[in-house]
């Protein structure tokens, strides 16, 4: 059984190619295209998709706030995430996540920048528990001292295992801070620990009544069930909730980069250094996306991508490298990072990391390169649509971040029709050194500041990032 699983992993992508040749043929039937809309009178959007090849349906509450929603204190849309599971008025703590698991459902949670998603897949004939057990935590959920300490402590222990004592996570965290100089995408989702330490219930309150209102979520059902039907419990369960009206968004956009930034963080016990850059990109349905999806993928998705090439395999300088572009709703961000050799110091690797750009921007890619990264995104995209689940994802992304769902053609299209020039401009354009924020992840002085290592000769500004101004 093992090396049967072994074996259909591996043809995991020769499947997805053969299902892009199989929509090709078919005239790219996209089964987003049967997608039904509803909306009720208080706001609430019900997006319906019926699809009977299995008996599963994904329930998915997508809620218009993430950290860049987030005023006085950051973190509370991630908090959230963890209070929505630990009761309401008429279920305990954790009851909700057992009454599906008993049922063999599978239930869980993600926060954005932008969003905030609760789903649940289940057999179809638990569908009415599950829009029940969603109404009842959003109408009824506890937020109590009680509630929010226990939480607070879940949310800030996850802080510190993931972020605090992480290389990649600390280092990430910096490089955002550092790179959004205005922008509220440059809060980390999960807050900042001094915010997560210090939030009351009435904050907390006052946020959900915000945002977790009806007219501020989405619901995707996808899967086997009969529409009317579950409208109809969603209207006896929803029907009759308040709208919020106007609901407050953070207003701040980033002011155009002039220079690059560039930061020096220590990490105590680091094995060896870490390289993080970010340059600015534009956001989710720009025109040059696809081009910069396609220029992802050469320089660093795989063993085969030009950085890997360059700094592991041939250059043998760095233990990993890889990176791609960041597509979020209000602004964009196309990051690499790559991990030093023992021995080899981080100015070489960042010497050539960034040659290998310079090159693509240069010279170009090759028809062959640019082919095949166009090949392994059809690929990417066409996986979603093996599951209930991965269809109401692409759904409700694309509904938050667009206002409706990409036909599956377009996308399609819109990929297949960059060339090697396209991608040669994108990296000229946006991949430069004024638009570009630099992070060296060093191993931390064992004594005092004089002990602390010298700053690279190329570094034009020393900041600790997300300090106050």
């Amino acid at each position: 059984m093992r090396r049967a699983a072994a074996t259909l992993r591996r043809l995991g992508p020769l499947l997805a190619a053969l299902l892009v040749l199989r929509l090709d043929a078919l005239a790219l039937e996209d089964p987003a295209d049967r997608l039904r809309v509803t909306a009720l009178e208080n706001g609430l959007t019900v997006l319906t998709l019926e699809d009977r090849s299995t008996p599963v349906v994904s329930f998915q509450v997508f809620v218009r706030v993430g950290s860049a929603d987030e005023g006085r204190y950051t973190g509370l849309a991630h908090l959230f995430e963890h209070m929505m599971f630990k009761g309401s008025a008429h279920l305990a703590p954790e009851q909700h996540a057992r009454l599906v698991e008993e049922r063999g459902g599978r239930v869980n949670a993600y926060t954005g920048r932008d969003q905030t998603v609760y789903y649940e897949d289940v057999a179809g004939e638990h569908l009415p528990l599950v829009v029940a057990l969603e109404a009842e935590r959003i109408r009824h959920l506890d937020i109590s001292e009680k509630t929010l300490e226990r939480e607070r402590e879940v949310v800030l222990e996850e802080r510190r295992l993931r972020t605090e004592e992480s290389p990649q996570g600390t280092a990430f965290e910096e490089l955002l801070a550092l790179s959004f100089k205005a922008h509220p995408y440059r809060r980390p989702v999960i807050g900042w620990r001094s915010d997560l330490e210090k939030v009351g219930v009435k904050a907390c309150r006052d946020f959900f009544r915000t945002y977790y209102a009806p007219d501020n979520l989405v619901l995707v059902v996808v899967g086997d069930f009969e529409t009317p039907r579950l409208l109809e419990l969603v209207r006896e369960h929803f029907g009759d909730m308040e709208p919020r009206g106007e609901i407050p968004r953070n207003p701040t956009e980033e002011p155009e980069q002039n220079g690059e930034r560039r930061a020096v963080v220590g990490f105590p016990d680091l094995r060896g250094p870490l390289l993080f850059a970010a340059w600015h990109a534009p956001p989710a349905g720009s025109a040059d996306s696809a081009a910069l999806d396609v220029a992802s993928q050469i320089l660093s998705a795989g063993r085969s991508s030009r950085l890997y090439r360059a700094l592991v395999h041939e250059g043998e300088l760095a233990l990993a490298a890889q990176g791609g572009y960041w597509e979020l709703r209000r602004a964009g961000v196309f990051f690499a990072f790559a991990s030093v050799r023992p021995g080899v110091s981080v100015e070489e690797v960042e010497g050539s990391f960034f040659a290998e750009i310079d090159r693509l921007a240069r010279e170009g890619p090759k028809p062959a390169e640019v082919a095949k990264a166009a090949t392994q995104l059809e690929v990417d995209l066409v996986r979603g649509l093996r599951t209930a689940h991965g269809l109401a994802s692409r759904i409700g992304h694309d509904w938050l971040t667009f206002g409706r769902v990409r036909p599956l053609a377009e996308r399609l299209g819109e990929i297949r029709a960059v060339t090697p020039e396209d991608v040669a401009r994108v990296v000229r354009t946006y991949l430069v050194p004024e638009r570009r924020t630099v992070v060296h992840l060093l191993p931390a002085p064992a004594t005092g500041a004089d002990d602390a290592p010298s700053p690279s000769p190329a570094s034009a500004v020393r900041s600790a990032a997300g300090s106050p101004p």
